[in-house]
């Protein structure tokens, strides 16, 4: 299988001289296609911030970040914003959608951010949340979701943009047991069915073990994985 994430060297400082603080020191992560990997670790280990690095939500202090085998250390922020809504989507703890426009204009937003007309967005978008089975709920407000549906419609806009890596930030936080592993169970089978990369950030024991494979950090350093 093809890398699609390399990180080498990775380190992650906070803060100046004597109030220096190692977010991640030293390390080295590959994420191949296909495959679903779960990062676990302790709160403050450092999970979040690997997984914001390795999504282009943040940038390293040093060490190299290879995409698709090409080193994106020299990207621009609007390229890397530009690479990030192409290939990659994301689901959170927390479901962060407007609440103001219809779950059809929420799952179509990465795709509009793209120049990609109203109308295709749309269509896309439709099938996306037929996928989630939430088609039925198109025209209805965000607030008028429940929590699983919520989530199931955060899955829809991640994917509505076919990217190769869908990144999970404590997908199942926020949702009961029985709503959690029915997301669980989209999301994987979204990597099955669909070959997308899944990549879970949790400190969720089962649902870690669930994963191809787990990537242990502590203290900023990994130590399995």
């Amino acid at each position: 299988m093809s890398v699609v994430i390399e990180a080498k060297n990775l380190t992650k400082r906070y803060g100046y001289r004597d109030t220096v603080f190692m977010a991640l020191d030293g390390v080295d992560v590959k994420i191949k296609k296909g495959e679903s990997v779960a990062i676990v670790g302790k709160s403050g280990s450092g999970k979040s911030t690997l997984m914001h690095i390795l999504a282009l939500m943040d940038k390293q202090t040093d060490g190299e970040l290879l995409i698709n085998e090409t080193n994106v250390g020299g990207y621009k922020s609007k390229q890397l914003d530009q690479l990030r809504n192409k290939e990659f989507g994301f689901v959170f703890q927390h479901f962060f959608l407007n609440p103001r426009e219809t779950v059809l204009e929420n799952v179509a937003l990465p795709l509009k951010i793209a120049g990609i007309s109203r109308r295709e967005a749309h269509k896309r978008a439709r099938a996306a949340l037929k996928a989630v089975d939430l088609e039925d709920k198109a025209r209805n407000k965000g607030t008028a979701l429940s929590g699983g549906q919520k989530q199931r419609a955060c899955i829809a806009r991640a994917v509505v943009t076919d990217p190769q890596v869908v990144f999970a930030d404590e997908p199942t936080g926020n949702l009961d047991s029985t709503t959690g592993k029915q997301v669980e169970e989209l999301l994987f089978n979204l990597n099955k069915n669909q070959g997308i990369t899944l990549v879970i950030v949790t400190h969720d024991s089962e649902l870690a073990a669930k994963c191809d494979r787990q990537i242990v950090i502590k203290d900023g350093k990994i130590l399995e994985g």
